[in-house]
Parts: C-alpha cells; sequence; structure tokens
C-alpha cells in the first residue's frame, strides 16, 4: 500500500518588505496601501447606506443645481 504525502497549509504570506500584511505600519509602504482600501470601501458602504436612508449630498446638490437654472 502506497501513502500519501501529507498536506500542509502554506505560511502567511509576506509582502516584500518581510512583514505581515496586515500590520498597521506607518508610512509609505504596502500594508498602507492595503489598509487605505480596505478603509475606502468601508466609506463607500457607509455613503451607500446614508443615501439608502434618505440622506443624499448628491441629490441636494443636484437639486440645488436645479434650482439655481
Amino acid at each position: 500500500m502506497q501513502s500519501r504525502p501529507t498536506t500542509t497549509t502554506p505560511p502567511v504570506a509576506t509582502e516584500f518588505n518581510g512583514k505581515d500584511r496586515n500590520a498597521f505600519l506607518f508610512g509609505w509602504n504596502p500594508q498602507a496601501e492595503l489598509w487605505n482600501g480596505r478603509l475606502a470601501m468601508i466609506g463607500f458602504l457607509a455613503y451607500l447606506l446614508w443615501d439608502l436612508a434618505g440622506y443624499s449630498v448628491l441629490r441636494d446638490v443636484l437639486h440645488l443645481v436645479s434650482y439655481t437654472h
């Protein structure tokens, strides 16, 4: 009977600077770009929920522009 080799999960991936991808590091580094993207996604979701609740900044601006012309 032939035994199969055991599989192990790969280690946590690190960026090219050798640090953890999720580390909150200050300065110009790959981790800052990941955090920037994550916070931007949270901001877009927050605005979408705010807009669905009836408080739309864009709609208010368009109403103001349409009243002035």
